[in-house]
């Protein structure tokens, strides 16, 4: 690895692109670095993962909205939607819009936290879009996978967003533009436009992920990558892009960021070095924030250990100052303790959570989030004792750049009436590459037939499950079966709505 010094210069000084980040960044992008087989084998997991989330999620709102948006731009030749026959085509950047809602929308694929929050398999549904409307082979995504994973991951280990209240897809445009870059075999210095362009238009607000969250939270992903996919189709019409955009005079550093004055280290593999930073990401087992994984898994223990609670007197949890400050009382988010609340609020609420997690003594995706769930007396009652504080120890495991000591879980301690104290910690998920369980290949495939069954037939899953393990194979043309296709009785059902599309 190399570690890159990022600052503001003065436009006087006249900083030669082979200095700047998006420079940097899209020299890996367009190199020669081998194919690292564990990453192959995690990419395939990965895309199982997504497809998996994203079939579930097939009848919700979000997912049908931004699927109507994208079936209103048929194209021949071009990409396809999840759960629509894969004959039917669209336009490549409507297709990555459709499919990243579906990825997105149940909080239930890939994550890495760092400086910043990420969801990695954000970068999937528009590098695979474009790839099925330019007949890439299975070789092509592949290396277009791991350029997105890579970037995304080592600028979330470099450059905070979320303390200036800006939203993680802005790392999300870059990787997403050098992924496609990689893809297409770019030079590096289109990719470098590239990278620029999607950042310039990628940078939004955290108000989607605060108060009470909208369902803007699934499609904020697949609007990052639509918006990659225009970057780069731009770019190869040969025009520029606002340079240099991290750091410029009035650039993303210097007044979306930390000012004039900060200076921020990203790590990037040597050109032509392996892209294994997908190694470093990890899936979820359960439909929730990855800082609430840990906890559901221990909340799941205790179950067993608690018999009565109506006993419960006060729940204590310490943990990082970012699980208590985003999902936790922290937040100051009173939606975070409203039973009404949106399911995309719940999702971000530790409280509710841990009350749903250690009644129940377990968690399902539709069912841990119903209105009628979520209004259980018994659960109001035990979430409304629940309060998170940030704790310094727990804040350092967070951030520990060693990725076998970093952690996200905390500990509980539970006061009963009777006076009896309970203390328990978790800091790795079981599903965790690190933790008791960590998901295989074998996981990931449960992980698909549970979330597809009865909405996809057993043809279509060994179909699926047969073709994607074989995807270095797929050739040119093929990589429409990468699509996975819902029963036809489900496509069939439309809304009555007018909108513009």
């Amino acid at each position: 690895m190399q570690f890159h010094r990022v600052k503001v210069h003065p436009s006087k000084s006249n900083l030669k692109k082979q200095d700047q980040l998006a420079w940097k960044i899209a020299e890996i992008a367009s190199d020669k670095a081998p194919i690292d087989k564990d990453a192959t084998e995690m990419v395939i997991n990965r895309i199982i993962d997504n497809a998996s989330v994203a079939i579930a999620s097939f009848k919700r709102g979000p997912v049908t909205t931004a699927r109507e948006m994208a079936l209103a731009h048929p194209r021949k030749k071009g990409a396809t939607v999840f759960g629509i026959n894969p004959k039917q085509r669209f336009d490549c950047e409507w297709a990555a819009w459709a499919n990243g809602t579906a990825v997105r929308e149940l909080d239930f694929h890939d994550t890495y936290l760092a400086a910043d929050y990420s969801h990695p398999g954000d970068n999937i549904p528009s590098i695979l879009a474009v790839a099925q409307q330019k007949k890439k082979d299975g070789k092509s995504l592949l290396k277009g996978i791991l350029t997105g994973y890579e970037v995304q991951v080592n600028l979330v280990k470099g450059i905070c967003l979320h303390e200036h209240k800006i939203d993680h897809i802005a790392h999300l445009g870059p990787s997403a533009a050098a992924g496609i870059g990689t893809l297409l075999n770019l030079s590096t210095d289109q990719i470098y436009q590239a990278v620029q362009q999607a950042l310039h238009v990628t940078v939004s607000t955290r108000q989607s992920r605060k108060g009470e969250i909208s369902t803007w939270k699934a499609f904020a992903p697949a609007h990052a990558g639509k918006l990659a996919i225009e970057a780069v189709d731009r770019i190869m019409r040969g025009e520029g892009a606002p340079s240099p955009i991290y750091e410029g005079e009035d650039s993303v550093i210097a007044y979306v960021l930390s000012g004039p004055d900060a200076e921020y280290t990203v790590p990037l593999p040597i050109p032509n070095e392996p892209k294994r930073a997908i190694l470093e990401t990890y899936t979820k087992e359960h439909s929730a924030e990855y800082q609430a994984q840990a906890l559901i898994d221990l909340a799941r223990d205790l179950n067993k250990e608690i018999k009565d609670f109506s006993n419960v007197d006060t729940i204590d949890l310490y943990t990082s100052h970012h699980t208590h400050n985003v999902i936790g009382t922290g937040a100051n988010d009173p939606q975070k303790m409203d039973p009404n609340a949106s399911r995309e609020t719940l999702d971000h609420s530790i409280m509710y959570i841990l009350a749903v997690a250690l009644e129940d003594g377990k968690w399902h995706h539709v069912n841990s989030y119903s209105k009628k769930r979520a209004n259980k007396p018994s659960t109001i009652e035990l979430w409304n004792k629940i309060k998170t504080h940030e704790d310094p120890v727990w804040t350092q495991k967070y951030h520990d750049p060693d990725p076998e000591r970093k952690s996200f879980g905390g500990k509980l301690v539970i006061k009963m009436k009777d006076g009896k104290i309970i203390e328990r910690e978790l800091g790795i998920a079981d599903a965790h590459p690190n933790g008791k369980r960590p998901f295989q290949r074998k996981q990931y495939i449960e992980k698909f037939k549970t979330l597809t069954d009865g909405i996809i037939s057993k043809k279509e899953s060994e179909r699926f499950l047969k073709d994607v393990q074989k995807l270095t194979k797929l050739k040119s043309g093929d990589l429409h079966k990468l699509n996975v296709e819902v029963k036809p009785g489900l496509q069939k059902k439309k809304r009555k709505i007018k909108a513009i599309f």
